[in-house]
């Protein structure tokens, strides 16, 4: 996921993302344990689509 199109959502908008996101983590970590998940670099992509919806929000509450 872009940054720029993570910055043109609303706060509520980034927390459901965030909130599905994080689902979508432990179903990957779940699928590596126990060994169907194909594409281990999914986990990590993901970590990181959380991390910029973090920043993203910080940043607008931090704006007002």
């Amino acid at each position: 996921m872009k940054a720029a199109e993570l910055k043109n959502m609303s706060v509520e908008e980034l927390k459901t993302k965030h909130a599905e996101l994080k689902e979508n983590l432990f179903r990957l970590k779940f699928k590596l344990s126990t060994g169907d998940l194909e594409d281990t670099s999914q986990i990590s992509k993901t970590k990181k689509d959380i991390a910029r919806i973090l920043t993203i929000i910080n940043e607008k509450q931090a704006e007002g």
